[in-house]
């Protein structure tokens, strides 16, 4: 077993790695997990690492089984695809040189992965594989110079001392095929069988062998009882194809990442930092920190999240937020690592740097998601073993049968058993279409947090949406303000302000962002009260605020207990101080509702109220179109909202909503999903990520609309960065594309292996045709995946219907 073959001793860490097992080290490629409820005292280390020497679905198996084995590795999750695994370890049992150690112990390389190491170890591999493909290649072309008179001459026209002569130099030739460009094959066969496991290169370098040695032998001694046929062209071929198929494939699942591989890689390694001096100096991004002031050039990446300090620009966010028309930035505004700068040279300061800036976020989603496994690959990895074992079985028969008859083509009809065979292609069905539809996504702001839940979203058939922050623009506005008695309107603008600052909520941040605007004729409010100069504004701010046991309930409001504030209006003659305020509906607040027909909510203690706020919000201009667009492909579609019945009523009529329901509390979310699920139903939910996060969690597959929503706490599996609801309709397509290309490359895996194998097995195939056959097979899998790099155009899409 596996799991014998690994224990505390035999995982000694390897020297050069020791260097990775401090903490300031390993943070360049870990991060702390966040265990949420589960939390225990003992905080758990995430690590990504890139991984050599991976050929097809079992040896992810390997990996996976073996890092689990490993002392003090609490899960492993390993993507064949990205060539990348996720480690959670802890550290008071283990490190990251113990773990790399492990995989060395398999058999396997493994690096961490920064950025820097990935373009390193890629570039390496690279260099070494093409290598081989032009010594394979150069010895190929050599070696069927010789084989070809045989191929255009009749029996006995060339001498045997001539023929003897030609096979001896195409076996001179065929050595540098064996020993060097076929290494890889060897290697990792090897490997295979000290772990007691089986890989698609354990059949093929069988094939090479049992090819090579009766060649061989019949070149020795040609008059044995293995005859004189030599078979070193279709050695050389079939190692030849092999290496051009990896190399073609390799290029072409990189095209397939696309957008994925070129936002992992958009912040360059350096950046230009300010001295104390003044003057500025190139020091690597892993030594920059916050407060730094860097100076970012043309066409480089923002290294981090900062404030222009000087200069104005425009950006490229395109594939940090979708929007692909350039934004102004002048001195003040934010810019978010990863994106372009386009104009001129801009000085920033920085505020959030490495994994808590939002491209980082996004990075690590995205590897996350990359190798999370779909429901299709679990399969497919199931399958592969089984599949193998048949074929070297089924080798054994078909040379046991020709055994008597012919054994020199006996064993080439193995040998042909064990080229042809491809689980690659079957491994690569779903992989290698979900990544390219994933990096699709991307093009267009939409991060996918598990790539199952493209499956799941081509099944739906009914879809919720919440309202505000979903169906509504993002941005509400304080249409009106009434306070009570002795306060002003800036009064209890500032106190909401200072409970809502803790909420994600699309209500919350407009009253905060409200509050910081800080002057009337900013404001988007119409004042009750006689106007107040700037002097009395200011002096109506609060100045200090403490807030104790602050507690939000989602769909419903926030409370918090007031420790002391200081207003030029008496608050002690409220008794504020010490009371707890509550900010939400009336029924959270518990008083009575001022106004059934607008959308307000409310400020209160345990007094009573203290103060209403009159929003406003508009509707999306693209919702109406959108909720037509899925209509129009059979879909059933319902509102749930907390809203009052009138704001609610009036949204579905305007955007073509007839099934909705108001006032809905979480349970109530939750209990209309439940009863959609009972009667067979597949939901789609749309919310804004946060206040929705139960019924995100409960439905089949959801989608957070929120723009302003931190992505480590978006509950939901797709993300739209620019809260664009229209890409809904286009999502749910190309998701379907997805699954018929997914289901095409399985059945072309299956129709193949149906098709060659007998045909190896009858001696119908030869040898080299049995490698090309195996290559070209991977390449139609990762062509046909190439199909869904291109987001579905609305253009296209608006055809369709028609």
């Amino acid at each position: 077993m596996l799991t014998d073959t690994l224990s505390a001793e035999d995982t000694l860490p390897n020297p050069a790695w020791a260097i990775l097992d401090t903490e300031d080290q390993w943070q360049a490629f870990s991060q702390a997990v966040d265990q949420g409820a589960q939390s225990t005292s003992e905080t758990l280390i995430k690590s990504d690492l890139l991984l050599d020497g991976l050929r097809c679905a079992a040896c992810s198996g390997i990996i996976e089984q073996g890092l689990q084995a490993t002392p003090g590795v609490i899960s492993a999750r390993v993507s064949m695809s990205k060539k990348r695994a996720v480690v959670v370890w802890s550290p008071s049992v283990t490190l990251p040189s113990k773990i790399l150690t492990a995989i060395h112990d398999l058999g396997y390389s493994g690096f961490p992965a920064t950025q820097h190491e990935d373009d390193l170890v890629s570039l390496q591999k690279q260099r070494a594989a093409f290598w081989r493909w032009m010594v394979a290649g150069f010895c190929m072309m050599q070696v069927m110079m010789y084989a070809s008179p045989t191929y255009f001459t009749a029996p006995d026209e060339i001498s045997s001392d001539i023929l003897h002569l030609l096979n001896w130099a195409s076996w001179l030739l065929s050595l540098p095929v064996l020993l060097f460009s076929s290494r890889s094959f060897f290697s990792n066969a090897l490997r295979d069988l000290k772990q007691k496991q089986i890989s698609m290169d354990l059949p093929v370098a069988l094939g090479i062998i049992i090819t090579f040695i009766v060649s061989s032998a019949a070149t020795f001694e040609p008059n044995s009882w293995w005859g004189n046929t030599v078979y070193f062209d279709s050695l050389t071929m079939f190692v030849f194809f092999l290496l051009s198929a990896r190399l073609i494939e390799v290029k072409m699942h990189r095209k397939t990442l696309g957008a994925l591989e070129s936002l992992a890689s958009r912040i360059p390694e350096n950046t230009e930092r300010q001295n104390p001096d003044g003057t500025f100096t190139r020091v690597l991004n892993t030594k920059l920190k916050i407060g730094d002031i860097v100076r970012v050039q043309i066409g480089e990446a923002f290294p981090a999240d900062g404030k222009i300090m000087s200069g104005n620009t425009s950006v490229d966010e395109s594939l940090l937020t979708g929007e692909s028309t350039p934004i102004q930035k002048n001195v003040n505004d934010d810019v978010i690592a990863g994106s372009y700068n386009l104009r001129q040279p801009v000085c920033i300061t920085l505020n959030t740097i490495g994994e808590s800036t939002k491209y980082g976020q996004i990075v690590n989603l995205i590897n996350n998601a990359a190798v999370e496994k779909p429901r299709l690959s679990k399969l497919a990895d199931r399958v592969a073993r089984p599949f193998l074992i048949f074929v070297i079985l089924s080798a054994a028969i078909a040379a046991a049968l020709l055994w008597d008859v012919d054994r020199g083509r006996a064993l080439m009809t193995a040998a042909a058993v064990l080229i042809v065979t491809c689980p690659c292609a079957l491994s690569l069905a779903t992989p290698a279409a979900m990544l390219a539809s994933a990096s699709a996504f991307v093009k267009r702001g939409i991060l996918i947090k598990r790539l199952q839940a493209i499956e799941n979203i081509a099944d739906i058939d009914t879809v919720i949406f919440d309202k505000t922050g979903t169906l509504t623009e993002d941005h509400i506005q304080i249409k009106a303000i009434e306070p009570k008695a002795g306060f002003t309107q800036f009064d209890v603008l500032a106190l909401a302000a200072t409970i809502a600052q803790h909420s994600m909520h699309p209500i919350s941040r407009a009253l905060f962002n409200a509050n910081k605007a800080g002057n009337l004729n900013t404001l988007n409010f119409e004042s009750n009260n006689a106007e107040l100069s700037n002097s009395e504004l200011n002096n109506t701010k609060l100045s200090n605020i403490e807030l104790d046991n602050i507690q939000e309930t989602a769909g419903a409001g926030i409370s918090a207990t007031l420790k002391t504030g200081t207003l030029d209006t008496p608050l002690s003659d409220f008794n504020l101080a010490g009371s707890e305020l509550k900010l939400g509906s009336a029924t959270f607040c518990g008083i009575s509702e001022r106004n059934t027909n607008l959308q307000q909510v409310y400020l209160a203690n345990h007094q009573g109220w203290l103060a209403t706020f009159t929003l406003q919000e508009a509707i999306k201009h693209n919702a109406a179109i959108a909720i037509k667009s899925l209509k129009d492909v059979q879909l059933s579609i319902e509102l749930l909202s907390g809203d009052r019945s009138i704001a609610v009523e009036n949204t579905a009529k305007q955007i073509g909503i007839t099934q909705f329901q108001s006032a809905c509390s979480p349970e109530d979310k939750l209990l209309r999903l439940k009863i959609l699920k009972q009667q067979g139903k597949k939901v789609l939910m749309v919310g804004d990520g946060l206040n929705d996060g139960p019924i995100l969690a409960s439905a089949h597959v959801s989608i957070a609309m929120g723009k302003g929503v931190p992505l480590t706490l978006a509950h939901a599996d797709y993300v739209f960065l620019n809260g664009d609801i229209s890409q809904i309709p286009h999502l749910i397509r190309h998701a379907k594309q997805t699954m018929r290309i997914i289901k095409e490359n399985i059945a072309w895996a299956i129709v193949y292996n149906l098709i060659s194998i007998p045909l190896a097995f009858f001696g119908i195939l030869s040898a080299w045709l049995a490698g090309l056959g195996m290559a070209v097979s991977s390449l139609i899998v990762v062509a046909n995946a190439l199909r869904l790099t291109k987001f579905t155009s609305s253009e296209t899409d608006t055809n369709s219907h028609q």
